[in-house]
């Protein structure tokens, strides 16, 4: 697994193999996380990256987050609550030597809570594949403000998720037996 694009290009990460499934971490292919930036930088909804604050969800390997810093975003939360991925994005973090661009929560993603600071710009949900658990995540983290108006939504399934009404399907992709979803927050009035 590396890198596929940005001031990173290249850099390894921590092998996982094929996943942990007893953990639940399934990596998201080099392929596909380079469809689904592309999809992003080069997409007709323009690019979210640059200066973003970024949010990942289920994030396994922190490979999706580190992608997104090594592609113009300014910081990148990464939430999971194995103790397997925690130490592989721990791994991941000081290999990209991105400390001081990340935070890792443990946390589980379907219980976030309130969230105090800035609303994240863009985020990422890359949950379990067939277990309901991507809505859940979305719905905490609008209901807790971690997504602003006009936040970006890439959500990664084996399946097309069901979007909340506050939330706009933009485009959406099939990948081997992964289903890319991008999708938007609506803008607050003003905004």
């Amino acid at each position: 697994m590396r890198i596929v694009g940005g001031t990173l290009r290249g850099l390894k990460l921590t092998d996982l193999g094929e996943g942990d499934p007893a953990a639940h971490l399934r990596p998201t292919t080099d392929r596909v996380r380079e469809a689904i930036f592309n999809l992003l930088i080069n997409g007709t909804h323009g690019n979210p990256l640059p200066g973003a604050r970024v949010l990942d969800l289920f994030a396994g390997t922190g490979a999706l987050g580190l992608e997104a810093l090594s592609r113009g975003a300014s910081h990148a939360t990464l939430v999971d609550d194995g103790a397997r991925a925690h130490a592989l994005m721990r791994q991941n973090v000081a290999k990209a030597r991105s400390q001081a661009a990340t935070t890792l929560l443990r946390r589980d993603a379907t219980k976030l809570g309130l969230h105090a600071g800035p609303a994240f710009d863009v985020v990422f949900l890359d949950p379990p594949y067939g277990q309901g658990r991507g809505e859940v995540a979305l719905a905490s983290a609008l209901q807790g403000g971690w997504i602003g108006g006009g936040g970006w939504i890439i959500w990664e399934e084996s399946r097309p998720p069901l979007l909340p009404a506050a939330v706009t399907l933009l485009d959406r992709r099939s990948y081997g037996d992964t289903v890319v979803t991008l999708a938007r927050v609506a803008a607050a009035e003003g905004e």
